[in-house]
Formats: C-alpha cells, structure tokens, sequence
C-alpha cells in the first residue's frame, strides 16, 4: 500500500477514488512517564518517553488508515495528513486522513 501526503504519485495514473479514510489513536500517559518528562523538560533535552508514545500513536493511525483504505478496495492513500492533539492533558491523539485511491 502507498501511502503519501502529495495528491498524485508519480509514475501511476489514478483509476478510481474510492474515498475519504480516517485513522485515529488515542493514547494515554501514565504518572511516572509524565514526571520523568518533567525533570527532562526542567533540566533540558528530549523526552524519550514521549516521543516513543508519540511514535506508536502515529504508527498505529497510519496503520488504521491503511486497514480501511484496503477494506474499500484502494491500493493506495494519497493526501495524507497528521494531526496531533493533547485532550485532558493527559491523552494524546494522533489522527491521519487522506483519500484512498486505486493506482493503475
């Protein structure tokens, strides 16, 4: 499956658009990652916790998207896009869309 945030891939045509898909994941910090984080954020540096979250969330949004670009018929998603948000400052969702397309 082709997966890209440009509206076209080079070198296909698109054959049908098969229609808007969504993949969202919503993952939830626990106590001792959030203090780890705040003395990282105090004394400077990255937050490897965080950033692995943030990783897996991503991985796991893209991973939906393409589940249900398949479960249309597409052989690829073109118009990616990724969206991050915190809710209740202690969950953090990552949402990506795009079209799903047939590629001939």
């Amino acid at each position: 499956m082709i997966v890209t945030t440009t509206p076209s891939v080079e070198g296909y045509q698109i054959a049908d658009y098969k229609g808007i898909v969504v993949g969202e994941a919503i993952m939830g910090a626990n106590v001792v990652r959030d203090f780890f984080a705040s003395v990282t954020d105090i004394v400077g540096g990255r937050s490897g916790a965080y950033e692995s979250k943030l990783q897996d969330a991503r991985e796991t949004a893209l991973a939906e998207l393409e589940e249900r670009a398949r479960a249309a018929g597409a052989n690829a998603v073109v118009g990616v896009d990724l969206d991050y948000e915190v809710i209740a400052d202690s969950m953090l969702m990552v949402s990506a869309s795009g079209t799903a397309v047939v590629l001939a």
